[in-house]
């Protein structure tokens, strides 16, 4: 018997667990949707706080970067009921709390893109900016956000 590749088995195989969906803090929502195109509010991370390449190390925005991922698909898994709806991933725009001098915002980013292509294969894979700001909501080392496109054959068949 051939085991079905969800992405929720994928995530489960790699031992990750998606947290619960954040709270939004303002006047906004978690997640819009257009169309067959799903647009996320920006994610921040509450493990990780303070500046890459002063408090913390590349290696530690890396990390920032795959949970903020985390709880990216936590919000899509809420808004679409599966992540098995994902046609496929569109654009990131990430956000790192960075030094005036650290220049890896790429490399920092990698964390939420490796993760989306080990989840979702060549549907993971999708445009990209990575840019470091002076300081970030709360402190928070990385925040991003994303676009999704939704299988629309596939949430008729769950309906």
């Amino acid at each position: 018997m051939q085991v079905i590749q969800t992405p929720e088995y994928k995530l489960q195989s790699l031992g990750l667990v998606l947290p619960e969906v954040r709270p939004s803090v303002g006047n906004y929502v978690s997640c819009v949707r257009v169309g067959n195109l799903l647009f996320t509010a920006g994610q921040g991370v509450d493990q990780y706080h303070g500046k890459v390449g002063a408090d913390l190390s590349l290696e530690e925005g890396y990390a920032a970067s795959r949970q903020s991922m985390l709880n990216l698909l936590a919000v899509v898994q809420h808004e679409l009921g599966s992540l098995d709806k994902v046609k496929r991933i569109v654009k990131l725009l990430g956000f790192v709390n960075c030094t005036e001098n650290f220049i890896d915002q790429p490399k920092v980013i990698n964390g939420a893109s490796d993760l989306l292509v080990e989840i979702f294969g060549e549907k993971g894979k999708h445009a990209r900016s990575a840019v470091g700001m002076a300081q970030l909501p709360g402190g928070t080392a990385i925040e991003i956000e994303m676009i999704v496109e939704i299988d629309e054959e596939k949430e008729g068949a769950h309906k």
